[in-house]
């Protein structure tokens, strides 16, 4: 099963494998946001690199419709919108610019390589035993950290069914589906007496992804104030593609 059926027409049937960890009945943000991208991609133009997310409301394991509109139009630069609305209401509003590629001058330090490489399925973590929906459809290895240990953390993943039915994922959906979970891997506070849930989610990439694995190396830090952010570098395995940013919601539960 996918984690989407597709309906037509920009709608979709969330399945279970799309449930977040805060609540069953509502989506995880990286199916979301994998989503978004699959229907971006459908406006013919230039390649995606930069996606903000805001999320405006928790988004239900139920119906979904995504819908989409070129803002500006360009031969070298294209900037989008996108919505997702359910039950007749919006929930997540998206920006996307897109940039033509092209030969680029030299200059700078090289991008960092990509961490260790993911380890052999036998000495794999995942979070298979976290109990919600999105957790056992993708796969994690960890290289730093763990998905039960507080503080900074690397870890790659890739996803274990079809984002959509009948359709192959590609490598930009697949680092959509996981940059939302830099939060989920380097929380600081327990997750049963605390709520740290992103408001938003930035995705800035120099280039594009490459393969079947995604690595995220996640840092969070809680503000006094009931605020949080998590900062996120982005890998593929030939190295650093970019970064992604989530600013959090902080309380107790």
């Amino acid at each position: 099963m996918a984690m989407y059926v597709s309906l037509g027409e920009g709608r979709y049937q969330a399945t279970e494998h799309t449930q977040g960890p805060w609540d069953p009945r509502q989506q995880h943000m990286g199916p979301v946001t994998a989503l978004l991208v699959h229907e971006l991609a459908r406006v013919p133009g230039l390649p995606l690199a930069r996606l903000a997310v805001d999320v405006l409301a928790p988004v239900p394991v139920a119906e979904v419709e995504v819908r989409t509109d070129m803002i500006r139009d360009g031969r070298r630069v294209q900037c989008l919108g996108a919505s997702v609305t359910s039950g007749g209401r919006e929930l997540v509003r998206a920006t996307a610019w897109r940039i033509r590629e092209a030969d680029s001058p030299g200059g700078g330090a090289a991008p960092p390589p990509a961490p260790v490489p993911p380890p052999a399925p036998a000495d794999a973590e995942s979070w298979i035993a976290q109990g919600f929906g999105y957790g056992r459809a993708t796969d994690w290895r960890f290289v730093k950290g763990s998905a039960d240990e507080a503080g900074p953390a690397v870890a790659w993943g890739r996803a274990r069914v079809p984002l959509v039915d009948g359709a192959e994922i590609t490598p930009l959906e697949r680092l959509a589906m996981f940059a939302d979970s830099g939060n989920g891997i380097s929380g600081v506070l327990d997750f049963d007496d605390y709520l740290f849930a992103n408001v938003d989610l930035i995705i800035a990439l120099f280039r594009a992804p490459e393969g079947e694995w995604i690595c995220l190396d996640a840092a969070t830090t809680i503000g006094s104030r009931g605020r949080g952010l998590t900062r996120t570098t982005l890998f593929d395995q030939s190295g650093e593609i970019g970064t992604a940013t989530q600013t959090l919601f902080v309380g107790p539960r």
